[in-house]
């Protein structure tokens, strides 16, 4: 028998007995289409990372860099700026199944260092993703940013119930309505900035992952410390089409939280 017919008869053999073979040799999910999930049911974001089809990307052993976390103890020094050069869009708002997402149009970026992340999209998530010494937040905002080399640095803003926000304001009055996926407005222009709260110098900083499937460990955190408000009807208002679209707190494993002071 030679050696070609020798290997056949392994893949075949495998591909028979051993059907989940084939799965290894697919190509990995794209990062910046995650797979669609629901805020619902067994598809919840409270099973995000635990179901069968998500365990070989997140609940195996080899994973230890997986977020949101719980920051308590952090290690402080001096950290680099987040430099901010975001500019007005056109209004491109997606209801992608377990948030409102808006996609950002070129040319707004930051750079920490030497390194350049372009703004590709904003989202939302009901409760906040991040607990901070303890703190939870009705909700939080992730400004998510791509380098050349594909690694992603995502700005997290926690977001307090207090006087309503303006900005938020314009958003929701675009909500896609049921039944509608997207909404382009071109006339509608947004500005990132807005998004911001007056202190973008302190922030906590870590290593991570996506928090929404495939849960790629290529993430810079960065959180900014001080909080933006948000009215309790624009809280309530989101949660009447996303009850809840933030991950479970993962395991710390060790990981050093830099904070600046």
């Amino acid at each position: 028998m030679s050696i070609f017919q020798r290997l056949f008869l392994t893949i075949l053999f495998l591909s028979l007995f051993f059907p989940g073979t084939n799965n290894l040799l697919a190509e990995p999910d794209n990062q910046e289409h995650a797979p669609h999930r629901s805020n619902k049911g067994e598809h919840g974001s409270g099973h995000w990372g635990s179901r069968k089809d998500d365990c070989f990307k997140c609940n195996d052993n080899m994973r230890q860099r997986q977020s949101p976390i719980g920051i308590s103890t952090t290690e402080k020094g001096p950290l680099e700026s987040i430099n901010f050069h975001y500019y007005p869009t056109p209004l491109k708002i997606i209801n992608n199944g377990y948030t409102i997402q808006i996609n950002y149009g070129n040319g707004s970026y930051i750079t920490v260092g030497n390194t350049r992340y372009e703004l590709m999209q904003f989202h939302f998530h009901h409760p906040c993703e991040h607990i901070i010494n303890g703190q939870s937040y009705p909700m939080e905002a992730h400004l998510v940013h791509k380098a050349a080399d594909g690694k992603l640095a995502v700005v997290g803003v926690l977001m307090k119930e207090g006087k309503g926000n303006d900005f938020i304001k314009t958003l929701w009055k675009y909500f896609p309505k049921e039944g509608e996926n997207e909404v382009v407005s071109i006339g509608q222009k947004i500005d990132a900035n807005q998004l911001l709260p007056a202190n973008v110098i302190n922030y906590y900083h870590y290593s991570g992952s996506l928090t929404t499937p495939p849960y790629s460990e290529i993430v810079n955190w960065f959180i900014l410390k001080t909080p933006i408000t948000i009215s309790k009807v624009q809280v309530d208002t989101f949660k009447s089409i996303f009850k809840k679209s933030a991950r479970p707190i993962q395991p710390r494993h060790g990981r050093i939280v830099k904070e600046n002071n």
